[in-house]
């Protein structure tokens, strides 16, 4: 008889099994398009978001910044109204602006990629008329927060998909630091799909340097199954 725990099919993966390698290949590159999101039904006006791969692999919708949307709109709407939020690694933005058009914000937000998503950024706050919500900022991993985000001293931060280059974890690992330095109650959001075995290096670093707690998600017997995982880190 077949237990849910022999399932190959229902199992609930960790991205610390060592027997996961290949979990995940990377999506198909889609051509230049513009989609219509309402994140199941949790915004009442859908985000208008255009992705575009002209300026690198960030102008696509990925599928751990659904599932972290999805994840603050569902259970941080009211907390999100009062605290000052920041995206890494925003790409076109789809979390952040998600996460904007779905609450009413007391405080800016602010969008912060490199350089080549900047103009994808601003193109998208203005398609959903956020301008008054959102801003666009460049940050460079592993470089020095500039003083208008040291000054913003953000306390919710949303990271979704930030682990896929390998070379770049020194960086971003420098970056959470700062940016978790700046307040003693900040707290990362953080969704990633495990794609290779240097995803569970990462994974393993950051719990020597942060408090790494998985969030509850209703959807988690779903997205775990995608390899997709949903943490907070926070200062130790």
């Amino acid at each position: 008889m077949r237990s849910d725990r022999d399932s190959s099919e229902e199992r609930e993966f960790s991205p610390l099994d060592r027997n996961n390698e290949g979990l995940a290949a990377l999506p198909v590159y889609k051509v230049a398009q513009t989609s219509s999101i309402d994140f199941s039904g949790l915004l009442t006006t859908p985000l208008k978001l255009h992705e575009d791969l002209k300026s690198g692999c960030g102008g696509q919708l990925w599928p751990a910044g659904m599932v972290l949307a999805k994840h603050m709109l569902r259970y941080h709407r009211e907390e999100m109204q009062q605290s000052r939020i920041l995206e890494i690694g925003a790409g076109g933005g789809l979390v952040g602006l998600g996460c904007a058009m779905g609450t009413d914000l007391e405080n800016p937000m602010f969008l912060t990629d490199q350089d080549e998503m900047f103009s994808l950024m601003k193109y998208n706050i203005a398609l959903n008329g956020l301008e008054n919500k959102v801003l666009p900022r460049i940050l460079n991993w592993g470089e020095p927060l500039t003083q208008e985000i040291v000054d913003f001293k953000p306390d919710i931060i949303l990271a979704a998909d930030c682990v896929y280059f390998e070379p770049a974890f020194p960086l971003l690992m420098q970056t959470l630091k700062d940016l978790l330095a700046l307040s003693p109650s900040t707290t990362v959001y953080f969704c990633f799909m495990k794609r290779r075995r240097a995803d569970m290096y990462f994974l393993k670093t950051a719990r020597k340097a942060f408090t790494v707690t998985e969030v509850v998600d209703e959807d988690r017997p779903v997205f775990s199954r995608q390899g997709l995982f949903l943490y907070t880190l926070m200062k130790k």
